[in-house]
């Protein structure tokens, strides 16, 4: 614990690692799910939506329960830890039923197109049971202000670094070689630091905000209009960003394979590895710039103003996939200005909503954050999936990303900075 008490690096990357594990599983969700779906069973776009929306629905519900649960118990030696292994191993089993829809759709009497949406749905409640305390634990374990920004852009270095890995075994082995080390990595880095991390009893009380508040409650107070501007602004974001990740293929397909209805093996395969390496070069930019670039650019002109313009470029990125997008170099060299903003969407936000929330209710609040992520990918897989199937020109995915990160962008671009005085970044609950 001597690590935990002086904000050791070692520290911060331990601290990351239950968060790598869900994140990694979300890498191998993403790269091989619509991959299995479509070209193992054939299922069309439409139903690729369907088995996608079990995710959201499943988050829906998950996170704020398991965030507001987890705020109040205490079992297992901690409030956040219980529901990390509960979440993990549930994780691990779900990835090793991917490889085995057909059989399990034969053994049980479900048609594949069940059987893969109780699967997503299982493997996505677990994720969703984790999720939230492995981001909760980093402000649970870090004090307000610069710490805990370094917490978030530590986590998402460590679990880019590992998304990255998770892109090269696609690339390179394929998805189904992913998947099985995806189960022995989600196990691991769940279980392991529940021996080496301490959580606190008392979470105590933090200092109040300075812009309109809910009313105390003896822990401290939460800053509701900033939070609600937070989650409208990260929600359009994440309209954007689900789009591309359940429907990349299709665009890809359209534009490497224009006029092929039914792709042969090899194309398929092909199809595989450039969504696989545009995934990886995507991770590549977003693991390594958040302790490089962003918390550093982050004390010079603020949280906010660092996120905004990163939001702006990868929406400049999705235009470019529009116009330019045509082979798969072209791809892969806008792929990494895409990663520019993801490295910001999967820390910074994290930091900046921390800001603005009691502590003690930190769980609850990072429960609620998470429906800005959800409720967007429920309007994906019901709505935007039958446009796109619709569409003969596949381009309209990367349309409908680059009009919601705009949106996006300019929302973030209004949220006022947490500053009290002029040139001092306030960072903390209450500012400085």
């Amino acid at each position: 614990m001597n690590n935990q008490q002086k904000l050791t690096n070692p520290f911060y990357v331990l601290l990351s690692l239950p968060s790598t594990a869900m994140g990694f599983a979300l890498c191998v969700q993403i790269s091989a799910l619509s991959w299995i779906l479509s070209t193992k069973y054939n299922l069309s776009i439409e139903h690729v939506g369907l088995v996608w929306l079990a995710g959201p629905l499943a988050g829906l519900l998950a996170q704020p329960i398991v965030g507001l649960i987890s705020d109040k118990v205490w079992f297992w030696g901690g409030r956040r830890r219980p529901f990390i292994l509960i979440g993990g191993v549930t994780a691990s089993l779900m990835l090793l039923a991917l490889p085995f829809l057909g059989q399990l759709s034969e053994l049980s009497g479900i048609q594949i197109l069940w059987t893969a949406i109780i699967i997503a749905l299982t493997l996505d409640l677990a994720i969703n049971v984790g999720f939230n305390p492995t981001r909760s634990i980093i402000a649970d374990l870090t004090p307000d202000g610069e710490a805990r920004t370094k917490g978030f852009t530590w986590m998402q270095t460590i679990s880019g670094m590992f998304g990255v890995l998770a892109y090269v075994i696609g690339a390179i082995f394929g998805n189904y070689a992913l998947i099985y080390f995806g189960v022995g990595l989600v196990l691991f880095f769940n279980v392991i630091p529940a021996f080496f991390l301490k959580e606190p009893r008392d979470l105590g009380p933090v200092a109040a905000h300075d812009a309109p508040t809910e009313p105390a409650d003896g822990h401290g107070k939460t800053n509701l209009p900033r939070l609600f501007h937070i989650y409208t602004a990260h929600a359009f974001t994440w309209l954007g960003v689900q789009t591309m990740f359940v429907f990349m293929f299709a665009y890809a397909q359209h534009a490497l394979f224009p006029g092929a209805a039914d792709l042969d093996e090899a194309q398929k395969t092909s199809l595989g590895q450039v969504i696989s390496i545009s995934f990886l070069i995507m991770n590549v930019v977003g693991f390594i710039l958040p302790v490089a670039v962003l918390q550093p650019m982050a004390k010079k002109v603020g949280l906010v103003r660092t996120h905004t313009l990163c939001i702006f470029i990868m929406a400049l990125g999705y235009a470019g996939i529009i116009l330019f997008g045509k082979t798969a170099p072209a791809i892969y060299g806008l792929m990494a200005i895409v990663g520019i903003g993801w490295a910001s969407v999967v820390s910074l936000p994290f930091a900046i909503m921390s800001d603005s929330v009691d502590k003690a209710r930190m769980g609850t609040f990072m429960g609620i954050f998470n429906l800005s992520v959800v409720i967007p990918q429920i309007i994906v897989s019901v709505a935007i999936g039958t446009v796109i199937g619709a569409a003969a020109d596949k381009s309209i995915t990367f349309i409908i990303c680059a009009v919601a990160l705009a949106i996006s962008a300019a929302l973030w671009a209004f949220l006022k900075e947490d500053r009290t005085e002029p040139g001092e970044l306030a960072m903390g609950g209450g500012g400085h």
